[in-house]
């Protein structure tokens, strides 16, 4: 019984272009207009100073609807967009409380020894 060339042709392309696409994929494409504007939005929310400010909006916010009495409906979500926005805010601050910086998936802290051609163990952090 003989295999089918069809599947074994399109396997073969597909195999060559992407052995084809790597490099250009690969590449970095030169820095963008808005990339610099996004990068000082970024460390401005992220810095100590969105942590102050968050934890001030959520202290202020929950003040507010425990001691605000009957607040009218607009002034009672306006508050909860306050305390959202705090939270939001804080967000990194906290997780960053955690240890998780950046992304750590699949990252690990043990330890394994791999054999040297000498016959000594060297460590290697992974």
């Amino acid at each position: 019984m003989q295999p089918s060339r069809k599947p074994i042709l399109l396997c073969l392309l597909a195999t060559g272009g992407i052995l084809v696409a790597s490099p250009a994929l690969a590449g970095s494409g030169g820095s963008l207009p808005w990339e610099g504007p996004l990068e000082q939005i970024q460390e401005s929310i992220t810095g100590p100073v969105a942590g102050y400010i968050a934890l001030a909006a959520v202290a202020i916010a929950g003040g507010m609807l425990i001691f605000g009495g009957e607040l009218n409906d607009f002034a009672r979500r306006l508050v909860y967009v306050v305390l959202v926005a705090g939270i939001l805010l804080g967000a990194t601050t906290i997780v960053g409380l955690f240890g998780a910086t950046g992304a750590s998936i699949g990252q690990t802290d043990r330890q394994m020894t791999v054999k040297t051609p000498n016959g000594g163990g060297e460590r290697i952090h992974g």
